[in-house]
């Protein structure tokens, strides 16, 4: 199925959860925020939560400063 990756169309097998995505991105462990269809996820429900097609996903690297 086909979802909105950071604006740009991408491709993931039905039924993949935000948890999945941010493994085959490569993203495990690191800090970022995720955004689903203007909604924030929270990192407790990124395994639980499942994408749909269509679906506008933003993930945001958390970066330090100051």
């Amino acid at each position: 199925m086909r979802i909105q990756l950071n604006g740009e169309s991408f491709e993931v097998p039905d039924g993949e959860t935000v948890s999945a995505l941010l493994t085959r991105l490569d993203l495990t462990g690191r800090r970022v925020a995720v955004e689903l269809n203007m909604d924030i996820v929270p990192r407790s429900q990124h395994v639980s939560t499942t994408l749909t097609e269509g679906d506008q996903v933003e993930v945001v690297h958390a970066i330090g400063g100051g």
